[in-house]
């Protein structure tokens, strides 16, 4: 494949458009999400609740709507891993598919704008919708690629110092909402051109959760498509069920400085970095023990 230009998949997919949404025991958020897709497009939309083992029957309750299956995958896999899982069972008819959590609500007409936008851009890979959060406010959806520059001064500042230059940087909080290209989207609500999606093997297994969005969307430039953020579509995005129990948010900040890791040790190889790369495995295992006191 030539630098710069998309990956021609082997595969041809028609227009229909699909939701993939991945549950653990989501609770009544998934109701929420459900009763929003209808009014954000006026097309026909099937939805696929890919089920990481939930124990609270929500995705079964889910599932007995019309158009919407449950896929039981009755394991934690991770958040990449049951997307992928979900995308592979849509026929070749759909060939837009837009990945979400369940704890999202769909503002009228915003798949719709997600789709007009793909028009407008052609190598479009994912594009991501502004995202508010339940109080209303704009969440830094698309963001510029961590480099360690940007990434060792948000880490070392981020949580004392929020307006540092460094943090700011990284998560364009200064950017006006205007349609424009990003490094990278947030992960809560992307619609994929499937063939870009097939072209760099969908989500990499490898992340468990987090991360695992940032290290697609450079995949997706890499590979010669882009990440652009559309922030005329809206949604809302009311913050994790599955993810609030101190025992599951203790183990998820673990596993995001994990990832964090091995995005940064995927882009820093060969032996002349290992020292680059120990310090970096050093430093965030520190960091992610005095977030976690």
């Amino acid at each position: 494949m030539e630098p710069g230009r998309p990956h021609e998949a082997a595969r041809a997919y028609g227009d229909g458009l699909a939701i993939v949404t991945v549950t653990y025991s989501p609770g009544e958020t998934l109701d929420a999400f459900l009763d929003s897709v209808p009014k954000a497009t006026t097309r026909a939309v099937r939805v696929v609740l890919a089920d990481n083992g939930s124990v609270d029957g929500a995705p079964e309750r889910g599932a007995e709507r019309d158009g919407v299956d449950l896929l039981r995958i009755g394991e934690n896999v991770g958040y990449g891993t049951a997307a992928n899982r979900g995308v592979a069972e849509l026929d070749d008819g759909v060939g837009w598919v837009v990945v979400a959590n369940p704890d999202l609500v769909f503002g009228p007409g915003s798949l719709d704008e997600l789709l007009a936008a793909a028009a407008r851009w052609p190598r479009a890979g994912a594009l991501g919708p502004l995202i508010r959060d339940g109080d209303g406010h704009v969440y830094p959806s698309a963001r510029l690629l961590p480099s360690l520059g940007r990434g060792v001064g948000h880490a070392a500042l981020g949580r004392v110092w929020a307006a540092n230059p460094w943090t700011r940087s990284y998560r364009q909080e200064a950017a006006e909402p205007v349609e424009r290209t990003a490094g990278w989207l947030s992960g809560s609500c992307l619609l994929l051109r499937r063939a870009a999606f097939d072209s760099v093997d969908g989500f990499d297994p490898r992340y468990f959760m987090y991360f695992e969005d940032v290290d697609l969307g450079d995949r997706l430039n890499r590979a010669g498509w882009r990440n652009v953020y559309v922030p005329s579509a809206e949604v809302v995005h009311t913050g994790g069920v599955s993810t609030s129990k101190a025992d599951v948010s203790a183990r998820m900040l673990a596993e995001h400085h994990r990832s964090a890791y091995r995005y940064l040790a995927d882009r820093n190889p060969g032996a002349l970095r290992a020292p680059l790369r120990a310090a970096l495995k050093v430093g965030l295992t520190a960091r992610a023990r005095s977030a976690s006191r």
